[in-house]
């Protein structure tokens, strides 16, 4: 039983090392093998083996630099090699679809936006390889090598396999998107929930870059949340978004997409809140949203300015938020909670009642050095993809089967 494993176990080994010396490359390049042997605890043949493949696969490169200290001759380092190796980001929301060429350095080669309407005569999944297919064809002479195709997207996910199970916005049941993708182009694809693309996305380049235990909440037209815990992204076998918006805070509430009814995402959601604003207005002559349109940012800058009903909404919103996330904190223990949504710009209204509530229900172990902050990023364009395939690279996973051709 042990020889029988032993193969498997080997090859991951060595997946997870040949990741973690491209992630120090990546991160400290140009940077001496002596120096890469160091820091990655790897022996000087292992290291130089990892880096003959990588050079051999054209993915790192030497370079001459001059160390710190040194008036000698320049040593001879390593760097990435990106430009020529490219993949597809994708992200899909409310009636459109963002595509994006970026080289494996993330950075972004062409975006285009297209339509997506909800209603079609063709299926979603039909459109969506549709749309691929012609961007291809669109953008042919900037393409080339093609290594993976990464899709961020709502709804209920099976990660994994690459299965939608259900979305937003769009009429979807048990959709095959990887596999599908998979078969049609020969790449790796990796799909995963906007919400925990976006939480590597600022753990990898953002705003809790560096710390290993992260709760990233957001509140746009979902709800959820994404958890960083010793470094990785927590997760199962099949899903990693930690479905928060999908509790059910009002038995009697509104039926949601996911088939529950009375979730927090059918109360805290931005069109949730706006749906309130505007019943309430009914009963608030005075409100200064009476005089104009009623959208998130008219909502955040009346409560900013001291309107009531704008106020009383936000808090009401922060104090769901806020309770939730002292159970988290209590199971968690975070270095970082960040908030990633269009309620940021009324900050000084909503985060001071989250952060009460954190301090009043987590205990004060965990809570007392919190901070709330926000992200770095907006959940827009194709970054958050961009984050699954450095992530994929930087765990080995999509390295070795570059390095395998």
């Amino acid at each position: 039983m042990i020889a029988d494993s032993q193969p498997g176990h080997i090859d991951q080994i060595k997946q997870t090392n040949a990741g973690v010396v491209y992630r120090l490359i990546d991160r400290f390049g140009p940077i001496s093998r002596i120096e890469l042997s160091k820091r990655a605890q790897l022996a000087p043949a292992s290291i130089t083996k990892i880096v003959r493949e990588m050079l051999e696969a054209h993915l790192v490169q030497e370079t001459e630099f001059q160390e710190v200290g040194s008036r000698g001759r320049p040593a001879v380092g390593l760097i990435l090699d990106t430009d020529a190796w490219h993949y597809l980001s994708v992200r899909i929301g409310s009636g459109e679809m963002t595509l994006a060429l970026r080289d494996l350095s993330s950075k972004l080669v062409v975006e285009e936006g297209v339509p997506l309407p909800s209603q079609a005569t063709e299926p979603l999944l039909t459109r969506i390889i549709g749309e691929i297919d012609r961007f291809f064809i669109r953008q042919q002479n900037k393409l080339e090598r093609l290594t993976a195709i990464a899709i961020t997207l709502p709804g209920i996910i099976n990660t994994k396999k690459g299965i939608v199970h259900r979305m937003p916005f769009y009429q979807v049941e048990d959709m095959p998107l990887g596999a599908e993708l998979e078969r049609r182009t020969g790449l790796p694809v990796y799909i995963q929930h906007d919400i925990c693309a976006w939480t590597i996305a600022e753990s990898l380049f953002g705003a809790s870059r560096g710390a290993d235990d992260v709760i990233q909440v957001v509140i746009d037209h979902n709800v959820g949340a994404g958890v960083i815990t010793g470094g990785r992204l927590l997760h199962n076998s099949r899903s990693s978004l930690v479905e928060i918006g999908h509790t059910q805070v009002d038995p009697y509430g509104r039926q949601c997409y996911c088939g529950n009814h009375g979730c927090l995402e059918t109360v805290a959601s931005i069109g949730s809140m706006l749906e309130l604003a505007e019943q309430r207005l009914h009963a608030s002559p005075h409100s200064t949203l009476q005089h104009q349109p009623l959208t998130v940012e008219s909502l955040c800058d009346a409560a900013l300015a001291g309107d009531q009903l704008a106020k009383d909404i936000i808090t009401g919103v922060g104090n769901s938020i806020g309770r939730i996330l002292a159970m988290m904190v209590n199971l968690f223990n975070p270095q970082k909670i960040l908030i990633g949504s269009p309620l940021n710009r009324a900050a000084e209204v909503f985060y001071p009642v989250i952060t009460a509530c954190i301090r009043q229900q987590a205990l004060p172990d965990y809570s007392a050095e919190i901070d709330v902050e926000p992200t770095q990023f907006l959940n827009v364009g194709t970054m958050p993809g961009a984050a699954l395939v450095k992530d994929a690279m930087y765990s080995g996973e999509l390295l070795v089967k570059l390095l395998q051709g």
